[in-house]
C-alpha cells in the first residue's frame, strides 16, 4: 500500500514481520500530538483508506488542520472497520438487502455484488418479550413464546447468514448487543490484512456508543446508512467539534455509576453537543471502570452527542483480561497503541489534547438520582423524588406535568389479585425492571442490587405480588456472577428472576400487566410509574398503563418496588415494616462500596466470559434447529405478514430522475418539540383498533399474534400502517394524544395513515411541522422509511437529533430547518396551509431555499444536505437508490 502522507510501516514485532501499522505519532507534526484521541482515530481511518478516495480531496490534511477546520462544515469520509446491527433493525436491512439483489439483478447487474465487505455481527435481542415473570421457569417459558412468535424471522435472518458472506449471526437468548460487544465482540484494535489499526464500528442502534466505553469509537447509525458502509460506502460526516468533558474528584460511597451518567445527561442537553463528539478525560477517569465508562458511553443518544469517546488506557487493558480475551492479542494491542501514542494515562495532564470547549463534573458533586417521568435528562435527586412527582401530577400536561386535578392527588383504586385485596394510587409502582445493557453490564451495580435483595430479605421485606418485577441481564456472565455470589436465590425471593437476555421493558417488550391492575388504573385515570434500569423512558414506550416511567440504578429499582410508590421520602419513610414491626429503611440495606468491590474481585473473573461466550454461536437448541433455504436469492411468500419485499425499488432505472418542486403540499402532523422516533414509529404493541391491527386481522391474524412493530419491520405493509401509530402522539391539530390528524380538504378526523391514504389517492404531496429535537431517540429507519410511504416529502423542524436526519436524507426525504431565530410560531404558521417548496436545479449543501404558501406568504429554510454526498443520495432518490445504481453499472 503506497500512500502520500505516511510512508513509515512498521513491523510491531521482529517475530511478526507481516504485522505492520502506520505511525502517525512519528510524522514530526505537532498538530498530531494536539488532537483528541477520537479524532486521531478518523485520521488513521483515512490514512488506511487514501489510495482509494481520500488523496483527490486532501482530506487528512482537513483532519491534521482539526483545530482550524472543525467549525467550517468540512466534509471528511469514515470507513468503520466493524458494522454491527440487532434484529429489530437487522430484519429490515435484511430485507433490503434481499430486495436489492432482487433490483440488480432486474437491471442487469451480478446480484451477488449485494454483500457485506466488512465483518457485521447481527444479535438477536429485541424479540423476546416479559410474557411470564415471577417463576422458576419465566426464562424458558418466555424464550419459548419468542420462537413460537418469530421463527419466521428467525429462519429468513438464518438464510441471510448463508446467503451473505461476513454477516455473523449471534443467536437469541445470548444477550444484549451492546453488552456482547463490550464483553467480546469489540477488538480494540484490528488484526487484518497485514496491519493493525483502531477498532471502530457503527451500529444499528443509537446507544452503540456503548463500546466508546472501552476505547473503540463507535456510533449509531440509520439501517440504511449502515446497508450503505456495509457494501463498502464510507460514511460522509462534518468533522466534528469535540467537547472535552473534565472529570475530577471521587464519586461519593452511595454513588453509582446510574446516578453519574443521569447526571452527566443532564448536564451536556443543557451544554448543547448534537452533532458533536463527547471526549472524556481528567483525573476523575481513572477512578471509574470500564464498566462505568460504558454506562456514561452508552447514554450518549440522550444528551445528543454523535460519540461519548473514552481513550483507551492501562484499565481498558485490564478489563480486555478480565473478559478473557486471548493474551498474546492483548499484549499486541497494547505494545501498538502505546507504540502510536495512542494509550492514555488520565493523570498526565500534558497529554490532554485540544478541544472545541471544555466542561467540568466533579464527580464528589453527583448524588444518588433518577430521571424522569417521561424525559432521560429530566434528573432529580432521590431526595427530591417525592415531591417532584407530586408537583408534576398538577403540572401542565408537558415533559414535567400530568394535569391531574388537585382534588384527585390522592385519589385511590381498591382491586383484588390473586384474591388479595390491595390499593392503587397515583404514584403506585406497577413495573420494576433491572433491564438493558446501559446497567447490567456493570458488575458492581448488579451485584449491588443483589447485596441490596439479600440484606431486604434478611429483614424481612417483600415486594407486593402485582408489581410486575423482572431482571433480563445483558448477557449470561451476570447471571453467572450472581449465582455464583449466592445473591440470585435473594433477587428471585423478591421476584427478580431472570426472565430472558435481552432488551425487553427496556425497548417496550414489557408484556402484559395483570388484568386486575390495568382496570384500576383505568377506572381511577391513574398516573402508574415504571420504574426501570434502562436508558429511556418517552411516554409510551415502557408500557401504554405507565404514564410516569422513571430510569434509576439496580438497587434503587428494587428499592421503589419494595416501597410501592414514588411516593416516599427515604431519608424520612420507611421502605416496609417486618414481621417484628421493625421500620427497615433504605440506608439500613444500602450495601457499601466496599462491600461491592470484595465480592466483584473474587467472582468477576475471566473463566466465567470464556466458558459463556466460546458456545454463544453454537448453545440455543432452537435456533440451531431451523432450516433455512439455501438460494442466494429469497423466495418471498406473499402469504407473509412478517416478511415482504419493499416497494423502494419498484420501477427504479439506471437514469436519475430531476427533483421536481413540491406543489401545494398539505401538512399530515404538526408538532412541538422533542417528538421522538418512538413517536413516529413505535416497537411496542398493536393496538387492537388501529390501521396495522386491521390489516393484520385481514389477514386472518387474531389479537394474540399480533406480536410488536419492532417485530415486523420487515414488512412494509405493516410498518407504514403503524407510522405515527405512537398512542401518546400530540399532534397540535387535535386537541388530545393519540394517533390522528385532519385531512383539511374533508375536515375529518383520521387515524394518520388513512388520512395520508385519502391524500396520496387525491395525488397530494405532504409534508410535517416539527419544532426542536425532531427525531429524538432510537436509530430506527422506519422512523424515515415509514413517512417516505406515506407520501411525506420534507420535514420542516427547528431542529433535528443527528441520526434521524441522515435518515431522512437516506430515504430521499428532505429535512428543511427554520432560520435561526424563526420557528413557526414567529413566522404565524398554522399548518393548515399549503406548502410549495422550490428546489432549484443546482444545489449544494445547506443551501436556503424558498417556500410559499397559499396564503401568498413567502419565506425561506435551510435544506439539511449538509455535504455533497448526501446530496447525491438524494438525487438517486435516497441512498440504496444510490448503491443499486453504482452495483448495477
Amino acid at each position: 500500500m503506497s500512500n502520500p502522507f505516511v510512508q513509515i510501516v512498521e513491523p510491531l514485532d521482529p517475530k511478526q514481520p507481516l504485522k505492520k501499522f502506520f505511525n502517525l505519532s512519528k510524522l514530526g507534526d505537532v498538530r498530531y500530538a494536539r488532537l483528541p484521541f477520537s479524532i486521531r482515530v478518523l485520521l488513521e481511518a483515512a490514512i488506511r483508506n487514501c489510495d482509494e478516495f481520500l488523496v483527490k480531496k486532501g482530506d487528512v490534511e482537513n483532519i491534521l488542520n482539526w483545530k482550524v477546520m472543525q467549525h467550517k462544515n468540512v466534509e471528511v469520509p469514515f470507513r468503520p472497520a466493524r458494522v454491527i446491527l440487532q434484529d429489530f433493525t437487522g430484519v429490515p436491512a435484511v430485507v433490503d438487502f434481499a430486495a436489492m439483489r432482487d433490483a440488480v439483478k432486474k437491471l442487469g447487474g451480478d446480484p451477488e455484488k449485494i454483500n457485506p465487505i466488512c465483518p457485521a455481527d447481527l444479535v438477536i435481542d429485541h424479540s423476546i418479550q416479559v410474557d411470564f415473570n415471577r417463576q422458576s421457569d419465566s426464562l424458558q417459558k418466555n424464550q419459548d413464546l419468542e420462537f413460537e412468535r418469530n421463527k419466521e424471522r428467525f429462519e429468513f435472518l438464518k438464510w441471510g447468514s448463508q446467503a451473505f458472506k461476513n454477516l455473523r449471526i449471534i443467536p437469541p437468548g445470548s444477550g444484549i448487543i451492546h453488552q456482547v460487544n463490550l464483553e467480546y465482540l469489540a477488538r480494540v484494535v484490528m488484526d487484518q490484512d497485514g496491519y493493525y489499526y483502531p477498532d471502530s464500528v457503527v451500529g444499528t442502534d443509537s446507544h452503540t456508543t456503548m463500546i466508546d466505553g472501552l476505547g473503540v469509537l463507535g456510533w449509531g447509525v440509520g439501517g440504511i446508512e449502515a446497508e450503505a458502509v456495509m457494501l463498502g460506502q464510507p460514511i460522509s460526516m462534518v468533522l466534528p467539534e469535540v467537547v472535552g468533558y473534565k472529570l475530577v474528584g471521587n464519586p461519593q460511597p452511595l454513588v453509582t455509576s446510574t446516578d453519574i451518567v443521569l447526571t452527566i445527561t443532564k448536564h451536556l442537553r443543557q451544554v448543547g453537543v448534537v452533532g458533536k463528539f463527547v471526549e472524556f478525560f481528567g483525573p476523575g477517569v481513572a477512578q471509574l471502570s470500564i464498566a462505568d465508562r460504558a454506562t456514561i458511553a452508552n447514554m450518549c443518544p440522550e444528551y445528543g452527542a454523535t460519540a461519548a469517546y473514552f481513550p483507551v488506557d492501562d484499565i481498558s487493558i485490564g478489563y480486555l483480561i478480565q473478559t478473557g480475551r486471548d493474551n498474546d492479542k492483548v499484549m499486541y494491542t497494547k505494545k501498538y497503541l502505546e507504540a502510536v501514542g495512542m494509550l492514555r494515562d488520565f493523570k498526565n495532564s500534558s497529554q490532554d489534547p485540544d478541544f472545541t470547549q471544555v466542561v467540568e463534573l466533579d464527580l464528589h458533586t453527583v448524588v444518588p438520582c433518577c430521571s424522569g417521568p417521561k424525559r432521560p435528562q429530566d434528573k432529580v435527586a432521590v431526595s427530591d423524588m417525592k415531591k417532584d412527582f407530586e408537583t408534576c401530577l398538577g403540572a401542565k400536561q408537558g415533559f414535567k406535568g400530568f394535569q391531574i386535578a388537585p382534588d384527585r392527588h390522592n385519589s385511590i383504586v381498591k382491586f383484588n389479585f390473586e384474591g388479595c385485596d390491595f390499593e392503587l394510587g397515583h404514584g403506585s409502582v406497577v413495573i420494576a425492571a433491572i433491564t438493558s445493557c446501559t446497567n447490567t453490564s456493570n458488575p458492581s451495580v448488579m451485584l449491588g442490587a443483589g447485596l441490596l435483595a439479600k440484606k431486604a430479605v434478611e429483614a424481612g421485606l417483600t415486594v407486593k405480588p402485582y408489581v410486575k418485577t423482572s431482571l433480563s441481564p445483558g448477557s449470561g456472565v451476570v447471571t453467572y456472577y450472581l449465582r455464583e455470589s449466592g445473591v440470585m436465590s435473594y433477587l428471585s425471593q423478591l421476584g427478580f428472576d431472570v426472565v430472558g437476555y435481552g432488551c425487553m421493558t427496556c425497548i417496550g417488550n414489557s408484556g402484559p400487566l395483570p388484568e386486575s391492575v390495568v382496570e384500576a388504573i383505568t377506572q381511577g385515570d391513574l398516573v402508574a410509574v415504571g420504574v426501570l434500569s434502562g436508558n429511556r423512558n418517552f411516554e409510551g414506550r415502557v408500557h401504554p398503563n405507565t404514564r410516569a416511567n422513571y430510569l434509576a440504578s439496580p438497587p434503587l429499582v428494587i428499592a421503589y418496588a419494595i416501597a410501592g410508590t414514588i411516593r416516599i421520602d427515604f431519608e424520612t419513610e420507611p421502605l416496609g415494616i417486618n414481621a417484628l414491626g421493625k421500620k427497615i429503611f433504605l440506608k439500613d440495606i444500602w450495601p457499601t462500596r466496599n462491600e461491592i468491590q470484595a465480592v466483584e474481585r473474587q467472582f468477576v473473573i475471566p473463566g466465567m466470559f470464556k466458558e459463556v461466550y466460546q458456545k454463544i454461536e453454537t448453545v440455543n437448541k432452537s435456533w440451531n434447529a431451523l432450516h433455512a433455504p439455501s438460494e442466494k436469492l429469497y423466495t418471498w411468500n406473499p402469504k407473509s405478514t412478517y416478511i415482504k419485499s419493499p416497494p423502494f425499488f419498484d420501477g427504479l432505472t439506471l437514469a436519475l430522475q430531476t427533483p421536481k418542486t413540491i406543489e401545494g403540499a398539505y401538512v399530515l402532523l404538526s408538532f412541538g418539540d422533542s417528538v421522538t422516533t418512538d413517536h413516529i414509529s413505535p416497537a411496542g404493541n398493536i393496538a387492537r383498533n388501529s390501521p396495522a391491527a386491521r390489516y393484520l386481522t385481514s389477514r386472518g391474524l387474531t389479537p394474540r399474534e399480533f406480536n410488536s412493530y419492532g417485530s415486523r419491520r420487515g414488512n412494509d405493509a405493516v410498518m407504514a400502517r403503524g407510522t405515527f401509530a405512537n398512542i401518546r402522539l400530540v399532534n397540535k391539530f387535535i386537541d388530545k394524544q393519540g394517533p390522528q390528524t385532519i385531512h383539511f380538504p374533508s375536515g375529518e378526523i383520521l387515524d394518520v395513515f388513512d388520512a395520508a391514504e385519502r391524500y396520496k389517492q387525491a395525488g397530494h404531496p405532504l409534508i410535517v411541522l416539527a419544532g426542536k429535537e425532531y427525531g429524538a431517540g432510537s436509530s430506527r429507519d422506519w422512523a424515515a422509511k415509514g413517512p417516505f410511504l406515506l407520501g411525506v416529502k420534507a420535514v420542516l423542524a427547528e431542529s433535528y437529533e443527528r441520526i434521524h436526519r441522515s435518515n431522512l436524507v437516506g430515504m430521499g426525504v428532505i429535512p428543511l430547518q427554520y432560520l435561526p431565530g424563526e420557528d413557526a410560531g414567529t413566522l404565524g404558521l398554522t399548518g393548515r396551509e399549503r406548502y410549495t417548496i422550490i428546489i432549484p436545479e443546482k444545489l449544494k449543501p445547506q443551501m436556503n431555499v424558498q417556500i410559499k404558501l397559499d396564503t401568498g406568504k413567502t419565506f425561506q429554510a435551510i435544506m439539511r444536505f449538509d455535504t455533497d454526498v448526501e446530496l447525491a443520495y438524494f438525487l438517486n432518490g435516497g441512498i440504496l437508490n444510490y448503491m443499486i445504481r453504482k452495483m448495477a453499472s
